[in-house]
């Protein structure tokens, strides 16, 4: 096998196991395109551009997905370890990429990978626009990420969404309040401490109690990476979103990462008996407050949907859900066409190794 097939072959590689956003496979095109154009560092010399592609990288990915990557640097310059593409195979894929007759080929590959990724997506957004209390099938949003091999790897965006859509449609629609207080017997000490209390806890010695609402927030867009908090609630609980098979190890990294005394742990109904085997033998089950499984979200969504409910919590969720699912995936509009075209990615032609 010559360096170009064993670079093609760890591409496609690269580019199966990426999400959606493609932040990796992107930082590649972006240093070939940077190479191409001004050929001012050496593609064998991974410090001449480790770090400032990531710039590049950024610099494209606000445009095209609406956000940068925001793992750790480790888990970024994955992109550069030997099962990735390391240096020798990127000089491979330059030399292709530069050939007179194909000049920019593979950038024009990388970013047709995202082209097949964003229409898989805007399916699903279409679905989520066109659904109503009626129509709609949590199971069905699901496999949509679960069946398309564009899609699956991100497959936990698909089940944190659809958590905190319902969460906050439900906590919001039963009018919960948290109420903090300070008791009469330390007034004293909240008026020595009220420069403190005023900031913190929003509590002064005149007004020693307040009411509001209760509230959800997610962390924010998480990656592949991140093995902390996915939610975390003002009247208590942080929330874990599990998706995947929880090891011991796993289990016991999620636990300590997390300082809150209570945990809400979603995960698919089959690991179910296993996580709380898992949390039981490392001593974590006090720290759990509950386990809540997809059967459990399908039967809440079913209730929303339902003749009694549809109307107002209904709307309500499917409108949280798309808002949601906006939010997570921006990049649905035209943006990536008009970048194809300013690049001249969609005149050039497929040959040789990049013509499947």
């Amino acid at each position: 096998m010559s360096n170009l097939e064993e670079a093609k072959r760890h591409l496609d590689i690269v580019i199966k196991k990426g999400r959606v956003h493609l932040y990796k496979p992107i930082q590649l095109a972006e240093i070939l395109y940077a190479h191409r154009k001004n050929r001012d560092f050496d593609l064998l010399d991974l410090e001449s551009y480790r770090n400032i592609s990531k710039r590049w990288r950024d610099a494209v990915s606000q445009i095209l997905v609406g956000g940068v990557s925001t793992s750790s640097a480790r888990f970024q310059d994955n992109l550069f370890e030997p099962n990735a593409i390391p240096p020798q195979l990127i000089y491979a894929l330059g030399e292709e990429n530069e050939k007179p007759d194909r000049i920019g080929i593979v950038e024009a590959y990388i970013y047709q990978s995202l082209e097949v990724k964003m229409e898989s997506l805007k399916r699903l957004a279409e679905y989520l626009k066109n659904a109503t209390p009626n129509t709609f099938q949590l199971g069905e949003f699901i496999e949509g990420f679960v069946k398309d091999p564009g899609l699956k790897r991100s497959i936990d965006k698909a089940y944190e969404i659809t958590v905190y859509a319902i969460f906050t449609t439900l906590v919001r629609h039963l009018k919960a309040t948290v109420t903090i207080g300070v008791p009469n017997s330390k007034i004293e000490l909240l008026r020595e401490f009220e420069d403190f209390t005023k900031v913190v806890l929003g509590l002064t010695a005149e007004m020693n109690e307040i009411t509001i609402p209760a509230m959800l927030y997610r962390v924010g867009v998480a990656n592949a990476a991140d093995r902390g908090l996915d939610m975390w609630a003002n009247f208590g609980p942080a929330v874990q979103i599990k998706h995947l098979s929880l090891t011991e190890e796993f289990a016991e990294e999620i636990v300590s990462q997390v300082s809150a005394d209570r945990i809400v742990i979603v995960c698919k109904t089959a690991e179910k008996n296993i996580i709380e085997r898992i949390l039981k033998q490392l001593g974590f089950s006090d720290k759990v407050q509950g386990i809540i499984t997809q059967n459990d979200l399908e039967k809440w969504y079913a209730k929303c949907f339902s003749e009694r409910y549809k109307s107002v919590l209904g709307a309500t969720l499917l409108k949280d859900l798309n808002k949601e699912f906006l939010a997570e995936f921006p990049s649905l509009g035209d943006a990536l066409t008009g970048f194809m075209e300013s690049r001249g990615y969609n005149l050039i032609k497929k040959k040789g190794i990049f013509a499947n």
